[in-house]
């Protein structure tokens, strides 16, 4: 099942600064391919984004092929560089993936805060934010809870890497963030989406806190399980719908 937006959205005209070109425009791309400003199959054309955010054609190359490199561009024939699609075989491949590494990690973590608490310390804090989170539900706008519970768990992703001794493995995990974050926007359509996930990443920051390696393990890998679930689910429901949405269902063996 093949999920393509059908437009050929560039970036808006910006201009970025003259230090890290490649850097900088690898960021401003992977953001608008997160939020789907620029969506599955819309083109990367490396003049239009180089016009637009004035910068030379070598650094915008280099940001799309350091794209394509994480998942998030591919090439097709005429080496024409499109946002990747979403598939259901994708999605399932890249969350299998994840359900081997982000255990293991927040694993590693936890036994290791064991002997140096000072690893807890951005994790406690995060706690403390998630429970404002689910304080303020229902009581302010729903928007601005959603926001901010993403710029939480982003930390928390971004505190278990940073964290975590195994270098090889970290820096897997952070190549695979902008697959998933552009997943969340379908994981969470449906608002108990957010709520669930909420509550799955205050039990898994509860068990590195309580120097659970197991707990913490087990917490995240059901955090994931539900969490394809909800996006397959999500993919499945909305086939076809809006217009914009280009739906192929793949046949297992194809």
């Amino acid at each position: 099942m093949l999920v393509g937006i059908q437009r050929s959205t560039v970036l808006e005209g910006r201009t970025v600064p003259s230090q890290g070109k490649t850097e900088a425009v690898y960021r401003a791309l992977r953001t608008q391919i997160e939020s789907w400003e620029l969506g599955p199959g819309a083109r990367l054309s490396e003049v239009a984004i180089a016009d637009r955010l004035g910068a030379s054609r070598t650094p915008v190359r280099e940001a799309i092929r350091r794209l394509a490199r994480e998942g998030l561009v591919r090439f097709t024939p005429g080496e024409v560089a499109q946002v990747a699609p979403i598939s259901l075989r994708g999605v399932r491949a890249l969350f299998e993936f994840r359900a081997i590494l982000e255990p293991a990690a927040v694993r590693m973590v936890t036994l290791d805060a064991l002997s140096s608490p000072a690893l807890l310390a951005p994790f406690r804090r995060i706690a403390e934010e998630l429970d404002d989170v689910a304080a303020e539900l229902g009581n302010g706008p729903r928007d601005e809870s959603t926001t901010r519970f993403y710029a939480i768990t982003e930390r928390f992703d971004q505190a278990v890497i940073a964290a975590c001794h195994n270098e090889p493995l970290a820096t897997t995990i952070a190549e695979r963030r902008g697959q998933t974050a552009r997943l969340r926007t379908i994981a969470h359509a449906d608002p108990r989406g957010m709520e669930r996930s909420l509550e799955e990443h205050r039990r898994i920051c509860r068990a590195v806190l309580e120097g659970d390696p197991d707990g913490a393990a087990r917490e995240l890998a059901q955090h994931l399980a539900e969490t394809v679930r909800s996006i397959i689910d999500g993919l499945t429901r909305n086939a076809g719908r809006d217009g914009g949405l280009d739906i192929e269902v793949l046949p297992p063996s194809a």
